[in-house]
């Protein structure tokens, strides 16, 4: 990612509000607590989960690699990486975190080409089908 984005981590939001910002189903976020990916920020006195700006911004960055094949290990694995970098720390981490960003990077790179590639053909095919589709 390029740029640090500055959220503000004053107003809580609830599960369907999140739902919605990031096009995630209620039952994928709820998934991504369980595992471990993406914890509410706090609980409501009743419990409900209450999510940040921050967290919201957690959560697109797993909707961004899902489709580009990560496992939920190497999104957890991501998350921390981009929270070192985001920190003053230095060090063996530190490396280790950038070393990982770059990785994926490069995957995501191939992915992108991959995709682009599929869309072409997959526009091919839909100008041929409507060649014929007209009569």
């Amino acid at each position: 990612m390029t740029g640090r984005i500055e959220v503000s981590t004053d107003r809580h939001m609830q599960i369907g509000e999140v739902a919605e910002r990031t096009e995630l189903s209620i039952k994928t976020i709820r998934h991504y607590d369980e595992v471990g990916l993406v914890t509410p920020s706090e609980r409501s006195a009743g419990g409900f989960r209450l999510y940040t700006e921050a967290d919201v911004q957690r959560l697109l960055v797993i909707r961004r690699m899902k489709p580009l094949g990560f496992t939920l290990d190497e999104m957890r694995q991501l998350l921390d990486s981009l929270d070192i970098l985001d920190t003053t720390q230095s060090g063996e981490n530190r490396a280790a975190a950038q070393a990982f960003v770059t990785e994926c990077h490069a995957r995501a790179e191939e992915s992108c080409r991959k995709l682009r590639k599929q869309v072409a053909y997959a526009e091919e095919l839909t100008a041929l089908l409507a060649d014929h589709a007209a009569g």
